[in-house]
């Protein structure tokens, strides 16, 4: 080896040389790792809605696809004892607007349609307009209860935001026929007067639901879940319609014939108690409310109290009879026509003389009536009327009945129990007349009025009970049909062909320290008096003409009524002297 050969060059073997990695190298970590991050955030929060908390998601498809179906139920029907339909509900629809629809998709931008709703709803259309301007509300009446065909038009329209939905309105197929007694309901169908107020819950039934899933185009494809709802309950009534219509005819011929302020009439069934009339004039229709007011939608029959005077008669001779201070055929003087109790006078038209029990109701004498009055200890007086019914109420259980009025006094004086006797100081209504009148036509018991034979009543009911001997009432009954003979006060009242029992009542009106000029003019009577079935009263308040006295108003009246009930119930004649044909044909008074 050369001196002059150099030295081999050594190789460093220190520690390894640091490798800085390229920008590709970093970018694929950073997207894998943002990828594996999304994919896991995405797996928890499938997780989160899928196993903890499902329902807010479901709740939403279910919003899109589910839908609440309500089942109409429409009120239960009213008729009378034979079937014949007095209130029924009818569909009906109410059209209503969701202001925040029309904003948002312009619906009020089509002006002309707007007018042809208002055309055809009768309204003005900035007035209609003027309801659905408020875009935070979801829901407005624009107008309820319209008919099937102006729904079908509204419809056509197309206005967004405008709807339609189902509803029923009540229609009273017999008008003013029937309706104080029936009464009316609201624009949601609740009863407001009557038997529609008293027996509303029964009347109302519960909606049934179906809930439905729509497809994407609204059709359905699946009942999820379906809810009966409760039927209505219907309702018969003792009423017959035929005697109704005719009562009611007859009534407001007379009120208008006699210019008098208004009419009532009642006919009950003498044995049952069933009202088969109740009628009030002026009245009003239903249908078409435009015209009510409070006096014509009162049911006076029940309602309005008054001094029925000489109607109350035979309950003084009833009286005497039950007591036994006189027998059938006693004589009763009543001469000289005329005596003073306690500085106040009673008097009759005429001095009558010597009366028959039978005679002092004929010719409705307040001599005959105030003596037999006196001769019977007050207690017992009072106890009679009471007992026939006279100060309490008759059953019915009918809102707004009243039950009279009677101030009963610790000391009683001898003219205040000579007036009461021919019926003064004693305030009843017609129901509570008829009741009495019934009362002596079923042989002494008393009855309860019906007036809805189903459902039966739950309310308080007073129960049949006797309250006099059947042979005393029948002896009163009989003395009553010489009031329609000749001689009597009320021969107008007759029904040719039948044997009529009754009694007239002439009595002033009290004003404010005594009577007026006013009168009320009452025929209460029965028929056929050989099998008593039924019992009509008739009354004219303040007839204003020339007749003023209950044989020239309130008994034609009842024969007219009393006559046609006998004939619609088929009820065979018991007058053996009357031989007319044409009555027994189907005429009416030999008309």
């Amino acid at each position: 080896m050369s001196i002059f050969a150099l030295p081999a060059k050594k190789v460093k073997r220190g520690a390894r040389q640091n490798v800085t990695p390229s920008p590709v190298q970093w970018r694929f970590v950073l997207v894998i790792a943002i990828v594996m991050l999304v994919f896991a955030g995405l797996g928890i929060r499938a997780a989160y809605i899928q196993v903890i908390a499902p329902d807010n998601l479901i709740a939403q498809g279910d919003n899109r696809t589910m839908r609440t179906k309500d089942m109409p139920a429409y009120r239960g029907i009213i008729t009378d004892r034979n079937g014949v339909e007095l209130a029924v509900s009818v569909p009906v629809r109410a059209i209503y607007a969701d202001p925040k629809i029309i904003h948002e998709q312009g619906g009020l931008e089509q002006f002309e349609r707007w007018e042809a709703l208002a055309d055809v709803l009768g309204r003005d259309v900035e007035d209609l307009r003027s309801k659905v301007q408020n875009p935070k509300r979801r829901f407005v009446y624009l107008q309820r209860q319209v008919s099937p065909a102006m729904a079908d038009y509204v419809a056509k329209l197309d206005i967004p935001g405008i709807y339609l939905r189902r509803e029923s309105r009540r229609y009273y197929p017999n008008g003013e026929v029937t309706a104080q007694l029936i009464g009316i309901t609201d624009v949601d169908d609740s009863g407001l007067e009557g038997l529609e107020r008293l027996y509303d819950d029964w009347l109302t039934g519960t909606p049934g639901s179906k809930v439905i899933r729509r497809d994407a185009k609204g059709r359905q494809v699946e009942i999820l879940k379906s809810t009966d709802g409760e039927e209505a309950g219907n309702l018969k009534l003792t009423i017959d319609q035929r005697i109704q219509a005719l009562a009611y005819r007859e009534i407001k011929e007379a009120m208008l014939y006699y210019q008098a302020a208004s009419a009532s009439a009642i006919v009950l069934d003498a044995h049952t108690g069933d009202v088969l009339a109740m009628v009030n004039a002026p009245s009003f229709n239903p249908n078409d409310r435009s015209d009510v007011s409070p006096h014509r939608m009162r049911n006076r029959v029940l309602t309005d109290a008054f001094e029925p005077g000489s109607s109350l008669k035979p309950l003084a001779v009833l009286s005497a009879l039950e007591f036994g201070s006189v027998k059938v055929g006693d004589i009763v003087n009543t001469n000289p026509g005329w005596m003073r109790l306690g500085g106040s006078l009673v008097k009759d038209a005429r001095n009558y003389g010597k009366l028959t029990l039978e005679e002092i109701i004929q010719h409705s004498s307040n001599m005959g009536t105030s003596r037999l009055a006196l001769g019977v200890p007050k207690p017992f007086l009072l106890d009679t009327y009471y007992n026939m019914g006279l100060m309490s109420d008759t059953g019915t259980n009918m809102p707004g009945e009243s039950n009279g009025l009677f101030h009963e006094r610790s000391r009683w004086s001898d003219f205040e129990l000579a007036t009461l006797s021919f019926g003064y100081g004693i305030s009843v209504t017609t129901a509570q007349l008829a009741r009495m009148y019934a009362t002596l036509a079923n042989g002494g018991v008393s009855m309860p009025l019906n007036i809805v034979k189903q459902p039966q009543s739950t309310g308080y009911k007073p129960e049949p009970q006797r309250v006099v001997s059947e042979k005393n009432a029948r002896a009163v009954l009989e003395m009553m049909e010489s009031v329609v003979q000749r001689g009597g006060t009320a021969t107008k009242a007759a029904v040719p062909g039948y044997r009529v029992g009754g009694k007239t009542g002439t009595s002033r009106k009290a004003v404010a320290g005594g009577y007026g000029d006013e009168y009320v003019n009452i025929f209460a009577g029965v028929a056929p008096l050989s099998d008593p079935q039924i019992v009509t009263v008739v009354l004219i308040n303040e007839p204003g003409g020339d007749l003023y006295h209950a044989g020239d108003t309130a008994a034609p009246v009842f024969s007219e009524i009393m006559g046609g009930a006998l004939q619609l119930l088929n009820i065979a004649p018991d007058d053996k002297q009357v031989t007319s044909t044409k009555w027994l044909n189907g005429g009416r008074n030999g008309s």
